[in-house]
């Protein structure tokens, strides 16, 4: 074959790569759909109804459990199992010191805790020796209970804190004989079969109405001397702190808690 049969032929072809290519770029394909409002919509699973609690009354919601409703403490025990032995009166229980800590007869993971304490308004010392106590988290992680209204201790202990972890993003004391709330809502860890976190607990913390702890990452066990262990558990309870300070001891009114 000639050079000018050769140049015919690649001519030839190119032309029709082209006129193909041109008819295949016009060829119309079908259109996606016109969407339309109630294609991103979804009716069910419809959220369960629940009606909240009465502020003046402080009543719990209809789907929480209570576990201080101001009678009596039928809902707690001692760490060894017996009857809690608190200073029930005028619809709040005071930390008695001599009696230990108390803890809830129920054990639970994740969960929205509220609860309202009050330093009494003749409180004394300072530091970490005025009005302290704590909750427990399942029983393993601190959340720090402290008169901080003009006292000031270290920042990883202060009310708020996750007790030698987490520093709180503010201080929200009221002044002694006024009740604060803590409103905790906590993420129970998920671990691994060598006990270690999968997923780490996590506490978000409103105290007050103001955000102290904003989904906060938990490292480990509360430990007074040392740094936090992951320690493999299940369920626990909410444990209160009676605490070996010489101040006079703190109050707890209105404590219920949601499963999530």
């Amino acid at each position: 074959m000639n050079k000018k049969n050769q140049w015919i032929k690649v001519a030839f072809a190119f032309i029709i790569c082209t006129v193909s290519t041109s008819l295949q770029a016009q060829k119309e394909y079908p259109k996606p759909g016109q969407m339309k409002p109630d294609m991103s919509e979804f009716w069910t699973p419809q959220p369960p109804v629940v009606t909240p609690g009465d502020i003046r009354t402080f009543s719990a919601p209809s789907d929480a459990i209570v576990l201080f409703d101001g009678k009596d403490l039928s809902a707690w025990e001692n760490t060894k199992g017996e009857p809690a032995d608190w200073t029930v009166k005028g619809g709040v229980f005071t930390v008695k010191k001599s009696a230990g800590d108390i803890r809830t007869k129920q054990k639970f993971e994740n969960f929205q805790l509220h609860i309202e304490w009050q330093i009494p308004e003749n409180i004394t010392g300072s530091s970490q020796a005025r009005g302290n106590s704590g909750i427990f988290l399942q029983g393993m992680y601190e959340i720090q209970v402290l008169d901080n209204y003009q006292n000031e201790t270290y920042a990883n202990g202060q009310a708020g804190s996750v007790y030698k972890q987490a520093t709180p993003l503010a201080n929200a004391m009221r002044k002694p004989g006024e009740w604060n709330v803590y409103d905790i809502i906590y993420s129970a860890p998920v671990f691994k079969e060598d006990g270690t976190y999968r997923i780490p607990p996590r506490v978000t913390l409103i105290q007050n109405g103001i955000v102290l702890q904003n989904n906060t990452t938990i490292l480990g066990t509360t430990e007074y001397i040392g740094f936090p262990r992951v320690v493999k558990h299940g369920a626990g309870p909410i444990i209160l702190q009676s605490h070996g300070d010489p101040s006079e001891p703190i109050s707890f009114r209105n404590i219920w808690i949601r499963e999530l």
